[in-house]
């Protein structure tokens, strides 16, 4: 759970501000839309090798122009 403390003085849209980009650092939701539904852990490997190769060709293709 995250806790925010409002400071003294402090706007409100502010300290909804500091919430927004702590819940978007912590990934609350991607793990939750992750944890939905089981994945096998070969499946889960399986994704994280095409995630590099796919990086990989990113970097590749910088470097080439």
């Amino acid at each position: 759970m995250i806790i925010i403390q409002v400071k003294d003085g402090e706007n409100i849209d502010r300290a909804l501000k500091r919430y927004k980009r702590k819940h978007r650092n912590v990934q609350i939701m991607n793990n939750l839309r992750e944890n939905k539904h089981f994945t096998k852990k070969s499946v889960k490997r399986r994704r994280e090798i095409q995630k590099a190769q796919y990086i990989q060709n990113l970097k590749d293709q910088v470097d080439i122009y």
